[in-house]
């Protein structure tokens, strides 16, 4: 009902900078809250950061001040600018949107930080 396509993600160095993109379409409902999670090997997926139709935001402490999420309403579109990137970084990253208080998610994508 509901596609979640992701794009951005991909092999960086530390210190470098990538930006995912994930829009969302096959709906006639209102897009709400839409989101980044992650999940890196032998751990549990984690919220990286959320932005609600309005514009509330919530950052995991991890990346606060180094990652920014927007969302443009008109396009269903979410993304999240990665700056300052470590190797702890690494994961699948995925897309989240509720969309009629329903949960949908994306593939992942997979965003790679060497040291």
């Amino acid at each position: 009902q509901v596609q979640l396509v992701e794009s951005g993600g991909g092999l960086v160095q530390a210190g470098g900078s990538l930006r995912l993109s994930c829009a969302a379409s096959g709906t006639m409902f209102s897009v709400s809250t839409m989101g980044w999670y992650r999940q890196a090997p032998g751990k549990q997926r984690e919220l990286v950061a959320d932005i609600t139709r309005g514009g509330r935001i919530n950052y995991v402490d991890s990346v606060k001040g180094r990652f920014t999420i927007s969302r443009d309403n008109a396009n269903n579109t979410v993304y999240l600018q990665m700056n300052s990137l470590k190797p702890e970084d690494t994961a699948v990253y995925y897309c989240n949107a509720e969309v009629a208080f329903r949960a949908f998610w994306g593939k992942g994508t997979l965003v790679t930080v060497s040291s």
